[in-house]
């Protein structure tokens, strides 16, 4: 059972901004799916907090496309829109191309960030993760570091952006063992085109890698996501 929050911490808008985290942490771990249904006052006795912080957080992720509310019905969760994710799947692929295209042309010794990376990608098989969650938030940071590595802080911004918007549907892909594998094995092979800077296979390497997990997102249903709330609740 997840613990309530806790009112007494710095004031309603912090208050407001923890109940943002926790329910978006639900909607990315599956504990909330697409269909289900809640209210203000539901929602606020379950986590130990008052409607108004709720309200503010409920409305924020309507905002950013996650949740719906209809005055007689109350909160739920919006169907997943597969047409606008894989729009921006595709701008994913623009600036993550445009970040390596950018650091396979600098000169000079490997930035420190892409140094960091060799030490969770490029390690024996034996050393790897297996825990879905660990190697989703690293995969994640992947991605990331390399548009930021590439030094274009709006650009980084902007990807960011998109992380935030596609994470549940990354999440679920590595609920599939042979994903986790998989990623090992092409993010090895992305990093060291990458630093040894041939810029047009690291762009090969990595928009097969992206369309990969794009490709994934076409297989998921309604009863996939269920599937996945499932095996999360599992001791």
């Amino acid at each position: 059972m997840r613990p309530t929050l806790d009112p007494s911490t710095t004031g309603r808008p912090n208050l407001a901004e923890q109940v943002y985290a926790r329910l978006k942490a639900e909607l990315n771990d599956f504990q909330l799916v697409p269909g289900d249904r809640f209210s203000e006052a539901e929602l606020g006795q379950r986590l130990g907090v008052s409607r108004t912080p709720v309200r503010e957080a409920l409305f924020r992720l309507r905002n950013e496309g996650f949740l719906d509310v209809e005055a007689k019905s109350g909160w739920s969760v919006r169907p997943i829109d597969f047409g606008r994710l894989e729009q921006l799947y595709d701008l994913r692929v623009i600036l993550e191309l445009a970040a390596v295209a950018k650091l396979c042309g600098h000169t000079g010794a490997p930035s420190p960030e892409l140094e960091s990376l060799k030490a969770i990608w490029l390690v024996p098989a034996a050393e790897r993760l297996s825990d879905a969650r660990e190697v989703g938030q690293l995969d994640e940071a992947f991605h990331a570091t390399l548009v930021r590595a590439a030094g274009n802080a709006e650009m980084a911004r902007v990807h960011w952006d998109v992380t935030e918007q596609i994470r549940i549907i990354r999440h679920l892909d590595f609920t599939r063992g042979h994903r986790i594998e998989a990623t090992y094995a092409e993010h090895g092979k992305i990093l060291r085109a990458v630093m040894q800077r041939k810029v047009e296979q690291a762009q090969l390497l990595l928009r097969s890698h992206v369309e990969q997990s794009k490709a994934e997102v076409r297989k998921i249903t309604l009863a996939t996501l269920h599937e996945a709330r499932e095996r999360s609740r599992s001791p």
